[in-house]
């Protein structure tokens, strides 16, 4: 019990640790940083959706091509 105790100040500690140091060495300011995960959020959010899109374009056209009417070949 000790043992996950001590893991779990130390843990927490390190936490408190690091986000302080992100805190005070972050090259940009509160506001600005945040834009700019705004931002990337957005980006990575419009990448995914055209991503989706050319994958459902490209099963549903799979899909037209499987259900299509298969012509058994010339003897």
């Amino acid at each position: 019990m000790r043992r996950i105790t001590s893991f779990l100040v130390g843990a927490v500690m390190g936490g408190l640790v690091g986000t302080t140091l992100a805190m005070l060495l972050a090259p940009y300011s509160g506001k600005e940083l945040r834009a700019q995960m705004q931002a990337r959020a957005q980006q990575l959010r419009d990448d995914l959706n055209a991503a989706a899109a050319a994958r459902r374009a490209e099963l549903e056209q799979q899909l037209a091509v499987l259900r299509s009417p298969r012509v058994p070949p010339e003897a």
